[in-house]
């Protein structure tokens, strides 16, 4: 599966992405720290290697569970974009997570990603609703969220272990009968220039 929009591509997470992914993870350390999932001291469990991630959601996309992409701007690996906790049957749900390198951050690309990703989930999945779970300090997200149309359903006390601690997330939701025209339209028709 590849999708694009202009500059933007993208496509499945791959084994020969490790570089790129480290470097771009190494580079935005202090930038993504804040949001990142972690194990909670009782897992005892040590980070998975790029490889064993990889190999893990390559697992998981075969299971229908999980589709973890790269976000490619230009040709350069720029982040991660994951369709996550995929529910068939009566739910036909889904989240989406995201990140991405803080160089191309506030230009757009993200909302567009988490836009193409939405319909591709909608119209070629079949999925009915989508989730996005944001820490309520991570101001840069929500905005992604509430410019895509996503509503704010409310807050879920100690939802994820991030940067150390069990945090609170806001929910924000949408579904497949509220964007008709898709999501990536309404992107693309507040981009458009007036007059």
């Amino acid at each position: 599966m590849e999708l694009s929009d202009g500059d933007l591509l993208i496509r499945p997470l791959s084994a020969s992405d490790s570089r790129m992914w480290s470097e771009v993870r190494r580079r935005n350390l202090a930038w993504l720290t804040p949001w990142d999932a972690t194990s909670p001291p009782e897992a005892a469990e040590q980070p998975p290697t790029y490889r064993q991630m990889v190999r893990h959601l390559r697992q998981e996309a075969r299971e229908g569970r999980t589709m973890a992409m790269a976000l490619v701007i230009g040709g350069r690996f720029a982040g991660q974009i994951t369709l996550g906790g995929i529910s068939w049957g009566s739910l036909r749900s889904a989240y989406i997570g995201y990140w991405i390198d803080e160089a191309y951050a506030g230009r757009g690309y993200m909302p567009r990603a988490v836009a193409m990703v939405s319909d591709y989930a909608f119209f070629r999945l079949g999925l009915h609703r989508l989730e996005i779970n944001i820490r309520p300090e991570n101001e840069a997200s929500i905005r992604v969220a509430e410019k895509l149309g996503f509503r704010y359903e409310g807050l879920r006390r100690r939802y994820l272990h991030i940067a150390g601690d069990w945090r609170d997330h806001q929910t924000y939701a949408l579904c497949v009968d509220e964007v008709p025209n898709g999501v990536l339209a309404g992107v693309n028709e507040q981009s458009r220039p007036l007059g």
